[in-house]
């Protein structure tokens, strides 16, 4: 049995076969701060899961955490102000 399928490539085309629009890279250059953030946090808690943390891990983990939520505020108050939509 042959399988029955479009020649044209316009036809089959996925909605995921494209390009990202140029909105589509300005918001996601808008929220890299804030990714990188994430990122930083998510290492710093995979690296306290198999020991006890020291003073040093713990101050690690707070500045990691203090970063996430500043950019968090930094990217509402971009986003509130209008400068990104």
């Amino acid at each position: 049995m042959n399988p029955i399928a479009a020649v044209q490539a316009v036809v089959t085309a996925d909605e995921y076969d494209r390009e990202p629009t140029v909105a589509e890279l300005d918001a996601i250059e808008t929220e890299t701060p804030l990714i990188l953030a994430e990122v930083e946090l998510l290492d710093v808690r995979i690296a306290l899961m198999d020991r006890t943390p020291s003073e040093l891990d713990k101050r690690r983990l707070r500045k990691a955490l203090h970063r996430v939520l500043a950019e968090r505020a930094a990217l509402a108050n971009r986003t509130t102000s209008g400068e990104a939509a």
